[in-house]
């Protein structure tokens, strides 16, 4: 990915993990202004190990700007104003074996110090055996004891967004619903939002801007609440430390994967295929669907507050 990669991309490993047999690299690529004061953008895929399509979206909007770099005029002043940072593929271990959790059995989206109120069991999370699924592990309930993906993926956002009057990362899964879906904190309770206007405002910024957009846009614990859940952890973190620290919303694209399986049932005979689009013309249509939301959210924070302020 290097060698395709503008320059205008650094590239950084936060950490290095080990699979069976081999080590895999966990990296991360940020573009745009250093200034820690400047709004930040977070791209994140490949959380869990079968979900192959987020991390497929984020490296194609990755390379999208960076094939833009050249002759866009208009995308470097966007960079100028701004931070975006991509890690494409958070989980190279699970991803490498066909597995959902890590090398070491864990699934890394319930893996953080955060305990629900209430959740589904196993779904939302569990120490009861690696060799169930959702396995939470971190039985000390700690951060020194979370896998080395989250941690490293903590630490590098933690820092990342540290100055940033706003900041909005979307992590990219699939696995669930009919329907392309937003969804923003928290996942740990049903109780609201502390940036719920923030969220509000975004929301409406895009439903006028992107009227005809495919998404449903609402809290995940409509659906179900979790234990572990790694943005809540950052989330409510960031919130204590520095409690004027500026707005962060993080948000998880929840790609309607049911549809797929839908239209070709027999996908789910196949480990990849309940997760994942299989024909190629599903592939190249989920590829280019979501460039106007990424693209959306780009300009959302180069003109924010202002923007937000006229919604």
């Amino acid at each position: 990915m290097k060698s395709v990669l503008s320059p205008a991309f650094r590239r950084e490993t936060l950490t290095t993990v080990q699979g069976n047999p081999d080590l895999y690299p966990v990296e991360a690529f940020v573009s745009g202004s250093p200034d820690p004061s400047a709004p930040v953008l977070g791209i994140i895929g490949g959380i869990h190990g079968l979900e192959r399509i987020g991390t497929r979206v984020a490296i194609s909007f990755l390379h999208y700007l960076s094939a833009r770099m050249d002759w866009d005029p208009s995308l470097r002043f966007q960079l100028e104003r701004m931070r975006i940072f991509f890690v494409p593929l958070v989980n190279p271990a699970g991803m490498a074996a066909f597995t959902r959790c890590n090398g070491n059995g864990v699934d890394l989206m319930r893996n953080a110090p955060v305990d629900a109120d209430r959740t589904t069991f196993l779904v939302g999370g569990h120490r009861i055996s690696k060799r169930l699924p959702w396995y939470r592990g971190n039985p000390g309930n700690t951060f020194e004891g979370m896998e080395a993906e989250t941690q490293s993926l903590f630490h590098f956002c933690e820092k990342q967004l540290a100055g940033a009057p706003l900041s909005v990362i979307l992590d990219l899964h699939s696995g669930f619903g009919l329907q392309d879906q937003l969804w923003y904190p928290y996942a740990r309770t049903r109780s609201p939002f502390p940036d719920l206007d923030h969220v509000l405002d975004l929301k409406a910024l895009l439903d006028r801007v992107l009227p005809h957009h495919i998404y449903r846009f609402e809290p995940q614990s409509k659906h179900y609440t979790t234990h572990g859940d790694l943005w809540d952890h950052l989330y409510d973190t960031r919130r204590a430390k520095n409690p004027g620290c500026g707005a962060f919303i993080p948000l998880t694209l929840e790609m309607g994967s049911w549809n797929w399986v839908k239209k070709n049932p027999v996908q789910l005979l196949s480990l990849l295929g309940p997760y994942n689009p299989v024909k190629p013309h599903r592939q190249k249509r989920t590829l280019r669907r979501h460039l106007p939301l990424l693209d959306f959210l780009m300009r959302a924070l180069t003109a924010l507050p202002a923007a937000l302020n006229r919604c």
